[in-house]
């Protein structure tokens, strides 16, 4: 039955709620920041509202932003939190990653064989002349072969764009869009990158309505099982940053819903199944740069994206002066 944007499933016994409170304060804490509750300033403009959590007791630091990185002048650069989905199983956790437009530049890179075609392959990975800059990183949307789901790169095309699907593009005066791609094959000397995956979920604050449990959002794993799997997506709140959601037992319906609960006013959905889903911040401290995996993957580290990967990711990094490009180096 819906209930409020939510699928009700199974009802967990007060042992399992019990449980999840031990051990999210101590994956949120984990992260290269202080393990208290980082409260949000009263006169920082700048931070988003915090996510108002759906259940009437909230764990400690639900929906609350904290720091994963050092301010600008006392402007987040990298947000987090973490909010439970699904008042009908207190297991199921998104995972939630803010990016400030004005103080992060976000570069989109091809991985050994994903895009097909790319016209740079480069290093499959954080260049490592960009690394004293990263922020962050988290992975891209479906492949090309699933659904024609072109890119480009710095003016260079990868795989046509295809018209009709939600395309993520970043222009080259650091500005980011979600549009519905209805240009040529390639996307202009304007953008610096664009990555589509299949089409919006989320239109000017609306849900798309033909959002569905078929083929056309994604072959959950394993075939023929259930569809609520590990799914990613990304959206922009209404001042135009980006956020990236990854969560556990999700739908695309869901995903929308909980990406639009989280602010997104736009948003697409971006790889989905246990073995894809990546976000990754990074701390700058005297022994390195120290990765964090946000979420629980247990395919993957966190130096993915550290070292060379089969997929095309994107990489949060400190904004420069100047206009943006990738950069390979």
């Amino acid at each position: 039955m819906r209930e409020q944007g939510v699928i009700r499933r199974r009802r967990w016994p007060f042992a399992a709620a019990a449980l999840v409170a031990l051990l999210v304060p101590v994956l949120v804490s984990a992260t290269g920041t202080a393990a208290s509750v980082a409260r949000q300033p009263k006169t920082q403009q700048a931070w988003p509202p915090p996510i108002k959590p759906l259940f009437t007791h909230p764990l400690r630091g639900e929906g609350v932003w904290r720091r994963t990185a050092p301010p600008h002048h006392g402007d987040p650069r990298v947000l987090r939190t973490f909010f439970r989905t699904n008042p009908a199983d207190p297991s199921v956790i998104a995972y939630v990653a803010w990016f400030d437009r004005k103080l992060t530049s976000i570069a989109f890179y091809p991985g050994l064989s994903e895009p097909p075609n790319a016209a740079v392959r480069g290093p499959a990975m954080v260049p490592h002349g960009q690394r004293w800059r990263l922020l962050a990183a988290f992975n891209s949307g479906f492949t090309y072969a699933y659904n024609g789901n072109g890119s480009s790169i710095n003016g260079r095309e990868n795989e046509p764009l295809k018209p009709g699907l939600a395309t993520l593009v970043a222009y080259k005066d650091g500005g980011l869009a979600i549009l519905k791609w209805n240009g040529g094959p390639d996307a202009g000397d304007k953008v610096a990158w664009a990555r589509q995956s299949l089409p919006p979920i989320i239109w000017n604050g609306k849900i798309n309505p033909d959002l569905n449990d078929g083929l056309d959002w994604g072959e959950a794993y394993p075939p023929g099982g259930s569809p609520y799997v590990w799914r990613t997506g990304v959206g922009l709140d209404r001042h135009g940053n980006l956020m990236f959601v990854v969560a556990s037992s999700q739908t695309v319906e869901t995903l929308a819903r909980v990406l639009k609960h989280a602010g997104a006013v736009r948003a697409m959905q971006f790889d989905i199944n246990a073995f894809w889903h990546t976000l990754i911040t990074y701390a700058h401290t005297k022994h390195g740069l120290v990765p964090t995996m946000v979420e629980p993957q247990a395919n993957h580290t966190a130096y993915r994206y550290l070292t060379p990967d089969d997929r095309d990711f994107f990489a949060v990094y400190r904004r420069l002066p100047g206009k943006f490009t990738v950069p390979f180096k």
